[in-house]
């Protein structure tokens, strides 16, 4: 026989109830088994832990500000070795700074149209991907202050968004020190 119970927060569930065997004192049936059982969704402090079916509450995961935190150290990381894009700009400049230079020019206008701008192009994709780790690392850890009160960040998660902030200073560091030439300035001329 099957009987429809609600509980105490207005969901109702389905109960197969069975007769009670006479197989001898103490023994229970599936139905009063249930009823002894306490339910998934109660936790010691009142708050549910689990929804129907034995799935996890609804909330934030973390999984979005996990994902921030990696993203920035690869961006931070990205901006370390130039990455594709600033490699792709430099060799444009220097294909420009061939094209645009005539064969009259001066050594020195020459190394800096071919070589110079290439070297700056660098730099300044460097940056961008470095501020763009920043921002990122940033955000992450900026994210529960705005979030769910009373859910704390996971420790990973801060760890490599720290990460991804501190690679990309030192990223942005390194690429001002390039597009400056205090780092690997370009010979002289004479």
């Amino acid at each position: 026989m099957a009987t429809k119970t609600e509980d105490e927060t207005g969901v109702t569930t389905g109960a197969e109830t069975a007769e009670k065997k006479a197989d001898g004192p103490g023994r229970e049936t599936t139905a009063e088994v249930a009823e002894n059982t306490p339910h998934a969704a109660d936790d010691t402090d009142g708050e549910p832990t689990a929804q129907a079916g034995g799935a996890p509450a609804a909330g934030p995961s973390g999984v979005g500000q996990g994902a921030g935190a990696v993203v920035s150290v690869v961006l931070g990381l990205a901006s370390l070795n130039g990455g594709w894009l600033g490699t792709v700009a430099a060799a444009r400049q220097t294909l420009i700074g061939q094209l645009e230079t005539s064969s009259r020019a001066g050594v020195a206008q020459q190394i800096q149209a071919v070589y110079g701008d290439a070297w700056q192009a660098t730099a300044l994709w460097a940056g961008v991907f470095a501020l763009a780790a920043l921002v990122t690392g940033f955000v992450v850890l900026a994210r529960p202050a705005f979030g769910a009160p009373g859910r704390p960040q996971a420790p990973w998660i801060k760890s490599v968004a720290w990460a991804g902030v501190t690679v990309g200073v030192i990223g942005l560091l390194l690429a001002v020190l390039k597009y400056t030439g205090i780092l690997f300035g370009l010979p002289s001329a004479s």
